[in-house]
């Protein structure tokens, strides 16, 4: 009797145990949904729940909430678990690494690039990243990769379809001619390289290309790539000095024909290949023709009166060499946010922008432009508009109002987003297509 009693005490234990613990677990759970659902009501308020560029879209029927893929994005706040199942809380912060897909012990993620409402222009580019101009390939930013160790390994996969591809004895002078010296660009060559293919580069401005754009202190990097012909590069946060030291190092060991400063006006097929003509009147012969050139070649100009003075620039490489100055600083994305806040500590900083808040803004630099606003380290001015730039002032004008006010000025930096090459493209015979919701990866079942 005494044993039953015991068993009976223990077993009931135990239940009373389990049922406590899957309580506190299933509390805990409600807790974390409401707190993911306060998060993504913020996030549609401030302009962050909707995906901007490559994002994760997961398929509710198959994911196990097992949390993978949270713990492996870098990022802060993309994915949230709720009500049992992963969910995108701020989408527009997705960096498109591609972390989440990979981490899912499932295959319950794809990665996309727009969304049903929200289309982004693609060229067309089949699994080998060949366009529909047969010879030409695409790889990198202008095909939907965006972060930088997705477009090395792009450049990478790119070449080595390119050499598969390649006829021996094609009579050419070079076997692939690379545009881009960006890190799509970069990558290729040096696979090209030790595919041991003849190629060529053709910058249109210094090497690095959007990256070589970057403030100095940049992090350009949020996980560890691998770089051919050089080995894995270990850093978790890479800054943009420290990656193109790496850069340098590889491309002047392996002695990589890059031509800098030299644009490409247009492409034309030829029997054998393609005839490549360049701004400085040079014609090239090649093969084949990767284009490496990123979607963000040629910045978005104001149109306004002024913008050709010398003091109005687009990027800003030495912000520490800037001291004493009355800056302006157009723009509300976070190249934009980024720039301000490393002019601010010495020089006087007005930051334009025309929206009425800031959206898809990196939540560390919301946060950083937000202190400087209280702290008023720089004068934010939101609805305003350029309307001309002048030697010593810039002329604004803010929201209806009709009147125009001045601002004291001596350098202009424009951040206004760069405008895809169309035009080259189609000139070229690339088709271009907006996207909706177009899948980039999916595991293949």
């Amino acid at each position: 009797m005494e044993t039953l009693i015991e068993e009976f005490l223990i077993y009931g234990f135990a239940g009373l145990l389990v049922v406590v613990v899957l309580w506190i677990y299933l509390r805990k759970q409600k807790r974390e949904s409401i707190l993911v659902g306060q998060k993504i009501q913020k996030a549609m308020e401030e302009g962050v729940h909707e995906p901007v560029s490559l994002h994760p879209v997961i398929d509710l029927n198959t994911c196990i909430k097992s949390g993978a893929c949270l713990e492996a994005c870098p990022e802060e706040d993309v994915l949230g678990i709720r009500n049992g199942r992963a969910t995108l809380v701020n989408a527009s912060h997705c960096v498109g690494h591609g972390a989440c897909f990979h981490a899912c012990p499932v295959e319950a993620i794809s990665l996309r690039i727009g969304t049903e409402r929200r289309g982004v222009e693609l060229p067309h580019v089949n699994q080998n990243f060949e366009t529909n101009v047969r010879g030409i390939f695409i790889a990198g930013e202008l095909g939907g990769m965006g972060l930088i160790k997705n477009s090395v390994e792009q450049g990478k996969q790119a070449m080595d379809h390119i050499y598969q591809s390649i006829h021996k004895g094609h009579g050419n002078e070079y076997d692939v001619l690379i545009l881009g010296a960006g890190p799509a660009g970069i990558s290729a060559s040096l696979q090209a390289k030790k595919l041991g293919l003849k190629a060529v580069v053709l910058e249109q401005d210094s090497l690095g290309g959007t990256v070589f754009n970057f403030p100095r202190a940049k992090i350009v990097m949020t996980a560890p790539m691998e770089i051919p012909l050089y080995g894995k590069v270990k850093f978790f946060q890479t800054s943009k000095t420290e990656l193109l030291t790496i850069w340098k190092e590889v491309i002047g060991k392996n002695n990589i024909d890059i031509r800098e400063n030299t644009k490409v006006e247009a492409i034309t097929m030829v029997e054998s290949g393609f005839e490549v003509k360049s701004s400085r009147e040079e014609i090239y012969n090649a093969h084949k023709v990767l284009l490496a050139i990123g979607r963000r070649g040629t910045p978005r100009k104001l149109k306004v009166p002024g913008e050709i003075l010398e003091k109005v620039a687009y990027r800003l490489l030495e912000p520490e060499l800037i001291s004493g100055k009355h800056v302006l600083v157009v723009g509300g994305g976070d190249s934009a946010i980024e720039s301000a806040l490393l002019l601010a500590p010495t020089n006087k900083v007005t930051l334009s922008y025309r929206g009425d808040k800031f959206s898809r803004l990196k939540p560390l630099n919301l946060e950083k432009i937000q202190k400087a606003i209280l702290e008023k380290t720089v004068d934010v001015i939101l609805e305003s508009n350029v309307m001309e730039i002048l030697e010593d002032k810039v002329l604004m004008k803010k929201g209806v109002d009709p009147d125009s006010f001045e601002l004291k000025n001596d350098l202009v930096y424009i951040f206004a987003g760069g405008e895809l090459p169309t035009q080259f493209l189609q000139k070229t015979g690339i088709e271009i297509t907006k996207r909706f919701g177009y899948t980039v990866k999916s595991h293949q079942k």
